[in-house]
């Protein structure tokens, strides 16, 4: 296998404050920095979730790998066929072609670091994401960028029972 190196020669450096929001609660998401800014290394956003929100539905990356760096809270995370419970501190990474998706638990709120590497540009698609919750976009629009966003949705019965469950705990 041969590694491709990055091309960026600088710090990426990102604030905060400039950072952009997509979404707003339950489901926050901030883009912190896409593939262009890192030459192709990584793609990282913030996902906030509170109130047991969704963060992603079952999906798979096929080029990328996917970590999920709990900064806080609590989430369930679909990995293949099982459903792992991640807390401050813990690190689930997905490799390519994994079927993959997360949330908090009902009542918890997560706050997650999600690092795409090698990089995808996908801040497009979190703005995507908005414009389906806004009603400016269907959400079977989302079929026509899968390959765009290396982002390719499935079903997994391991998710539906473990959100299914998750509600009915909630009751």
């Amino acid at each position: 296998m041969s590694l491709i190196p990055p091309d960026f020669s600088e710090s990426v450096v990102v604030r905060a404050a400039d950072a952009e929001v997509t979404g707003r609660l339950p489901t926050a998401i901030r883009l912190l920095a896409d593939s262009s800014a890192t030459g192709g290394a990584l793609s990282v956003v913030r996902a906030t979730l509170t109130g047991g929100a969704d963060g992603a539905r079952p999906h798979r990356h096929d080029n990328s790998a996917e970590m999920f760096f709990m900064l806080s809270g609590t989430a369930r995370l679909l990995s293949g066929e099982e459903v792992v419970t991640a807390g401050p501190g813990d690190l689930v990474v997905v490799p390519p072609g994994l079927p993959h998706a997360f949330a908090a638990p009902p009542g918890h709120d997560a706050d997650i670091l999600v690092v795409i590497t090698p990089g995808v540009e996908r801040f497009d698609y979190f703005r995507h994401l908005q414009r389906i919750a806004l009603g400016e976009a269907s959400p079977e629009s989302l079929l026509d960028v899968q390959e765009r966003y290396d982002t390719h949705f499935l079903r997994s019965s391991a998710w539906e029972e473990e959100r299914a469950g998750a509600r009915e705990r909630e009751s």
